[in-house]
């Protein structure tokens, strides 16, 4: 345990020592959910309509600006191949550092949502199912990123092929996500779509630790 919790507060050290990486995808978040009205229509209906999916894409969006990141300071010092060659369990390793990616590049987002919706005219019931959406589906975007991360992280300018890789395997749960608000402004159901979201969630979390381990080795070689 405590050679997690020692991986676990050297990553939030990084993560904070680099203020400047650490607020460029919230700042990106912030830009397009503020500047995407200008450029559409600052019609309250309008931005009802269209706020659950200018939220979600841009926090996916944001989300690839600091995945590249995730492994890169540990491949670069070293520190990765020793954790490979040490014969700890490197997907422990590995799900302590999404847990770290999650805190920091989410949780601000989670934090300000409030604000967003409130900016792109959301209904209470409407910004509850985004919350729910965010809580399941921003995990589920760590997981499964940081597997195709630990395969490009030894890549030079690998943030292209990331977001290739990446944007198409997301759209299911842009999907789900945005269908559940619409429920929710329709005054329907969305547990449906929360449930999928979810069962996606668990399945990532009971394999996204070995495939990132797995992902790591190779790129070592």
């Amino acid at each position: 345990m405590s050679l997690y919790q020692g991986v676990f507060k050297r990553d939030v050290h990084i993560a904070f020592k680099q203020k400047t990486e650490l607020l460029q995808p919230l700042m990106f978040l912030l830009m397009v959910v503020t500047m995407f009205p200008l450029g559409v229509s600052p019609s309250p209906d309008t931005l009802q309509r269209i706020g659950p999916g200018v939220l979600w894409i841009a926090a996916i969006l944001s989300s690839l600006m600091a995945m590249e990141r995730m492994f890169r300071d540990d491949f670069q010092d070293g520190t990765m191949e020793q954790y490979v060659l040490s014969g700890m369990s490197l997907a422990g390793i590995s799900a302590v550092k999404v847990c770290v990616h999650w805190l920091v590049s989410f949780i601000p987002m989670l934090v300000l949502s409030p604000l967003l919706a409130m900016f792109l005219n959301l209904t209470f019931d409407m910004y509850v199912a985004l919350l729910a959406t965010l809580l399941l589906g921003t995990p589920l975007l760590s997981l499964i990123g940081a597997i195709a991360v630990g395969l490009t992280v030894g890549l030079q300018k690998g943030g292209v092929l990331l977001a290739l890789l990446l944007i198409p395997v997301f759209i299911p749960l842009l999907i789900f996500a945005t269908s559940a608000v619409d429920s929710a402004a329709l005054q329907l159901p969305y547990y449906p779509q929360l449930a999928i979201i979810a069962a996606m969630l668990l399945l990532a979390l009971a394999i996204a630790p070995f495939a990132i381990a797995y992902s790591l080795r190779v790129s070592q070689n």
